[in-house]
C-alpha cells in the first residue's frame, strides 16, 4: 500500500513573507501545525490532549453552503 501525498495548502504571498521572516529556520509545516493547534483550542474545538470534540460543544462545521 502507498503512502497518500501530503497536502500543502496554498499560501497567500503575505502568509508566505510571514512564515518566512518571522520563523527563519523553522519548516513551514510544524509552524502552522502549531497555529491551528492552537486556533482550534482557543476555539473549543479540541480536548485538552488535543482530540477532536464531537457533539453540543464541539461540533465542526458543516462545510459548504450557509449553516
Amino acid at each position: 500500500m502507498t503512502r497518500p501525498a501530503r497536502m500543502r495548502p496554498a499560501l497567500s504571498e503575505w502568509a508566505t513573507d510571514v512564515l518566512r521572516r518571522c520563523y527563519p529556520g523553522e519548516l513551514p509545516e510544524g509552524v502552522l501545525d502549531r497555529a491551528v493547534r492552537m486556533l482550534a483550542t482557543a476555539d473549543g474545538k479540541l480536548t485538552p490532549d488535543g482530540r477532536i470534540k464531537r457533539g453540543a460543544g464541539g461540533r465542526l462545521p458543516r462545510t459548504g453552503g450557509r449553516p
